[in-house]
């Protein structure tokens, strides 16, 4: 105990590096800058700071890929903070942290792994590289927003009976938007099914950290979490952590698989600010985040205080529940917790999309961290303060003076289109579609008439928005209530991404013959 003690807030790996810059060794070896000496002539001094400790795996510094001092003791001060059995530091963002959990889960091509159906692309990437077969699952649709949160556990369970060799279910938590549902019950689905729940938490590194906050995936029981630290915590941009619990993952093939998709020459700066970074909140305590979160408070009671602007936030009768109704239920919403560092403005009026609010926001000093045609996203985080905050909400009132008020009744957020998007388990179960690194050929496939696609395998991905879950992948079989659907959506004058013909009129279909899924496909339980 005493020794945890003296180790608590220590940053073994940015103390090493910065022993490095003080003893100013001679370099005979990589890189080649030299401790920053190549730039000592320039005007780039800002850069040469940071090449000062830009060093290499000399003795002292360690191996990311065999971690035994200075590494391994980083990795498990931050396994033993964030709640993990163990953790990995990862110098390529989420995106490496999730291609090496699909190459773990899925070891085998054509293994099969159950995968919410909006994920970040670093998902269909890890896929391809497996070669394996995704069974998607279709979101919950938040009523009020028109934004897609997580399958409910009902989806879950659906897949799970019907593909039992599944190896592992993969959902994203939080969304983009900082919105997010419990996942505890995900988690005994899984375990009862002896598979893992893998989480892509890029958005909550933060999670579980005060009071404020919602609870972190491994503390609701998830067994293979990556989160994007550099995201909403304190470390440089590509660092990232991979947390793993319980007896579902096979580390040493997981060490391998990371190996494979990591430099073998690792930035030392980047893992040194995740091992700084865990330090710092470990030192502060609760203090590391109670500015920021007063700062997030505040900026939300000034948006109450404006008629044109709202922003989105869980139903308030869930809250007053206190998260006792059951989910899948009529009374339980796809949306319950809200990340308070995440604020997602709209026009309550819909005069101004997101875009063009971002755009007015950005000439006054505020830069939004993104937008879409309706939402203008606000990343906030242990450096935001006060005076940030009141600067903002200067920019709003000036912008609503000149735009005017909204009117008593503002028309609804929700898009008109949602009622497509009904989560009827029959349908919120895809078919396996199996991934590939070869992409199609053009001969291979061909356009044809949307109303007559049902049956036929799709060739491209069609995303619509709202809101913006891709209802077809290439290799999908084209249902006759995914064709409906589609064509329900271009009748309502939805936008598509993806599609060769963004009105579509015509899909892109493997002609007669060809076919993207050469993997036979796994029989359903019946």
């Amino acid at each position: 105990m005493r020794n945890q003690e003296r180790e608590r807030g220590k940053a073994p790996l940015w103390e090493a590096l910065l022993r490095y810059e003080r003893e100013a060794d001679v370099s005979f070896h990589v890189p080649g800058h030299k401790n920053g000496a190549m730039y000592k002539h320039s005007s780039s001094g800002l850069l040469r700071n940071v090449l000062k400790i830009d060093a290499t795996e000399i003795t002292g510094l360690d191996d990311l890929h065999h971690p035994e001092g200075v590494i391994e003791e980083a990795q498990r001060q931050a396994a033993s903070f964030f709640g993990a059995e163990e953790t990995f530091f990862l110098v390529g963002g989420s995106t490496s942290g999730n291609l090496g959990l699909i190459l773990t889960a899925c070891c085998q091509p054509g293994d099969i792994l159950l995968v919410q159906r909006n994920v970040h692309k670093s998902v269909l990437h890890g896929l391809m590289l497996a070669h394996a077969q995704a069974v998607f699952l279709a979101p919950e649709v938040d009523g009020a927003s028109g934004l897609a949160v997580m399958p409910s556990a009902e989806t879950v369970g659906e897949a799970l009976r019907r593909y039992p060799g599944a190896k592992g279910v993969l959902v994203t938590h939080p969304n983009y938007y900082g919105m997010g549902a419990p996942l505890a019950q995900l988690a005994e689905l899984c375990h009862a099914a002896g598979v893992p729940l893998l989480v892509d938490e890029a958005h909550g590194a933060h999670y579980g950290l005060a009071a404020e906050l919602p609870q972190s995936a491994l503390a609701q029981g998830a067994d293979g979490v990556v989160q994007s630290t550099h995201k909403m915590l304190g470390a440089m941009t590509m660092g990232a952590m991979l947390h793993v619990q319980g007896p579902l993952l096979d580390r040493p093939l997981l060490r391998q698989r990371l190996a494979m998709v990591q430099s073998s020459s690792p930035s030392y700066p980047i893992m040194a600010s995740l091992d700084l970074c865990r330090s710092w909140l470990e030192q502060e305590g609760p203090a590391a985040l109670a500015e920021s979160l007063a700062a997030a408070q505040q900026l939300r009671r000034g948006i109450q205080q404006l008629r044109r602007f709202k922003i989105v936030q869980p139903e308030v009768h869930f809250l007053q529940d206190g998260g006792n109704s059951k989910r899948g239920s009529n009374s339980y919403p796809a949306y319950t917790a809200q990340d308070p560092f995440k604020v997602v403005l709209y026009d309550a009026c819909q005069e101004w999309s997101g875009y063009e609010l971002q755009e007015r926001l950005e000439r006054r000093k505020c830069v939004p961290e993104m937008s879409d045609e309706r939402y203008t996203v606000l990343a906030l985080g242990p450096g935001t303060t006060l005076d940030d905050v009141n600067h903002l909400l200067g920019v709003l009132h000036t912008l609503e003076a000149e735009l005017g008020n909204s009117p008593d009744q503002p028309p609804e957020a929700t898009h008109p289109l949602l009622s497509t998007w009904n989560n009827r388990i029959g349908e919120a179960v895809s078919e396996p579609v199996a991934f590939h690194l070869t992409p199609p050929a053009e001969k291979t496939t061909e356009p044809i008439a949307l109303e007559q696609s049902a049956g036929r395998m799709a060739a491209e991905m069609v995303i619509p928005y709202p809101p913006g879950i891709p209802l077809l992948y290439p290799g999908e079989t084209v249902s006759p209530e995914t064709a409906a659907r589609l064509i329900a959506l271009r009748e309502g004058g939805s936008r598509f991404q993806g599609a060769k013909d963004p009105s579509l009129q015509q899909i892109q279909v493997y002609s007669s013959g060809n076919s993207r899924n050469e993997d036979s496909k796994p029989e359903e339980k019946q």
